[in-house]
């Protein structure tokens, strides 16, 4: 809160503002800045205790949540501390021996909890309404293990940690967050309409999501509206449609039937903006553009809940609460019970994705199919068949987020760190080394040797051209350059491959550099 930039949002095109949660008092670093760098500081209008409490639209202008502590922003337009990037950059930040860096994150994430509702998508206004998956418990038990390994064991921090963990995992197992009758959780944003962060940066994907499902009726599932009000801005842009017989000489004019007026639905915006909560934006991975993203019980969000109780657990051995930890253990168990019976698919080998309107599974092969191993809940049958289907999703430069190419970044052909960092340790945990050392190579020497020939670490990589190239038709167009993740992601598989071959991928990259 020193630094006059730190206030920039680049996601938005009006001058941001600085706001402090209703109830606290302005910092004497907040009033030094506001005299320095000349920005606006508000209050928040009221206390808030959940997300969805306060309508981000009636924030104007759009502004920063103030949080306490230094934190490492992603980069590029991501200029503010993010949900579930955090916890990939604490890692990272581990690793390099920034203890008190990584710890004062994890403490502005207990500050959002306490004075914005939940461990926000990050600390904009326009995010007050909707969280990210959930990492906290993965982020505290790094940082303490840390702290313990130089010599600083601090139990008194994780006895406040722990009830702030329990705080957040509660969002996620009550309404909305539920997956209908499954027990399982959902991503679901309390917010209506387009989301701000997309209108800037995103210009015209709107536009074809309506053409996509027009064009596609059967997929449309109530995604447009025809003839919408004019006032309810819940359904966001408007757009004309016309249908006119196609002619291809040059003389007669084409006969049209009159423009009928068009909308997306609350619905569609609702999935899109939990598609957001997702961090997989933007993927077919629930069904066209996301639009479907709440009616979905999603492998990702359910392995890492059972990760959280399963590290709930393990906080209450280590402060020595057995009733609670015998409580987590049977909420561990009934979730894994529930994965099992809903999102493993033993004819495809594969945990899938489950949607709760069709009682079905979904048929798109996604990388999350190897989060049940990152969290432990695959049985050793299950993690060996996950194993035998890698090939679905390995590409020279790593593993793709899916084997269909639909022009989203979420898919095919892109490769991502953080599910790599998943994937990778994921097969470490069941054993299975040599696939996972073959895959951290492609994807370091990916990285690698982009950077050699660019200078640049970005946010995603093309693992089938092993290059930064990045045609995305859905969403925001740029490969952002910085970036927290993938930096962190580089440091922690460097570190964990065999030294054979960390001294190959050097051994290579100085050839290269010389050769050029």
């Amino acid at each position: 809160m020193t630094n006059c930039e730190t206030i920039v949002d680049p996601k938005l095109a009006e001058a941001s503002v600085l706001y402090l949660p209703a109830d606290f008092p302005a910092p004497a670093k907040v009033v030094e800045l506001e005299k320095r760098c000349k920005v606006h500081v508000q209050h928040l209008p009221l206390p808030i205790t959940g997300p969805g409490q306060v309508d981000p639209n009636k924030l104007t202008p759009p502004g920063l949540l103030y949080l306490e502590n230094s934190y490492v922003v992603p980069g590029g337009r991501f200029n503010e501390m993010y949900g579930w990037d955090s916890y990939f950059i604490i890692r990272g930040l581990l690793e390099n021996g920034r203890i008190d860096l990584a710890r004062g994150m994890v403490e502005n994430f207990f500050f959002e909890i306490e004075h914005y509702g939940t461990v926000l998508n990050a600390n904009r206004t326009y995010y007050l309404t909707r969280s990210q998956p959930p990492f906290l418990t993965s982020m505290i038990l790094a940082v303490y293990e840390a702290q313990k390994r130089a010599g600083r064991e601090d139990r008194s921090w994780l006895e406040k940690a722990y009830r702030y963990a329990e705080k957040d995992y509660q969002l996620w197992n009550r309404e909305p967050h539920l997956a209908g009758s499954t027990g399982l959780s959902r991503y679901y944003d309390f917010g209506e309409g387009p989301a701000p962060e997309s209108l800037k940066d995103e210009s015209g994907v709107h536009r074809k999501v309506a053409g996509y499902f027009l064009f596609h009726p059967d997929a449309a599932h109530g995604y447009i509206v025809t003839d919408p009000s004019p006032g309810d801005s819940a359904l966001g842009f408007h757009f004309s449609a016309q249908v006119c017989d196609k002619d291809n000489s040059s003389s007669a004019k084409p006969q049209c039937e009159p423009a009928r007026d068009i909308s997306l639905s609350r619905d569609y915006y609702k999935g899109d903006r939990s598609m957001r909560e997702s961090g997989f934006d933007i993927s077919f991975r629930f069904g066209p553009y996301g639009a479907a993203t709440h009616h979905y019980a999603p492998v990702c969000l359910n392995s890492l809940l059972y990760k959280t109780e399963k590290d709930l657990q393990h906080m209450s051995e280590l402060l020595d609460r057995k009733d609670n930890a015998q409580k987590w253990a049977e909420r561990a168990q009934q979730r894994k019970d529930r994965i099992e019976k809903y999102l493993w698919d033993s004819q495809r080998s594969l945990f899938v994705d489950y949607n709760v309107d069709s009682n079905a599974r979904s048929s798109y092969e996604y990388i999350a199919t190897l989060y049940p191993l990152w969290a432990g809940l695959a049985t050793g049958d299950q993690a060996q068949a996950v194993v035998r289907n890698l090939s679905v999703f390995e590409r020279p430069g790593g593993l793709a987020m899916s084997n269909r190419e639909s022009g989203g970044q979420w898919d095919l052909p892109y490769g991502w760190a953080p599910t790599q960092l998943i994937a990778i340790e994921g097969l470490r945990r069941y054993g299975f080394n040599e696939d996972a050392n073959r895959i951290s190579y492609k994807f370091l020497s990916t990285i690698a040797e982009n950077f050699r020939r660019e200078g640049t670490i970005r946010e995603k990589y093309n693992v089938v051209t092993r290059t930064t190239e990045s045609q995305v038709e859905a969403g925001y167009q740029q490969n952002v350059i910085g970036f927290g993740w993938t930096n962190a992601a580089f440091l922690v598989l460097l570190h964990a491959l065999p030294q054979d071959f960390s001294g190959r991928l050097a051994r290579e990259q100085a050839t290269a550099a010389t050769a050029q």
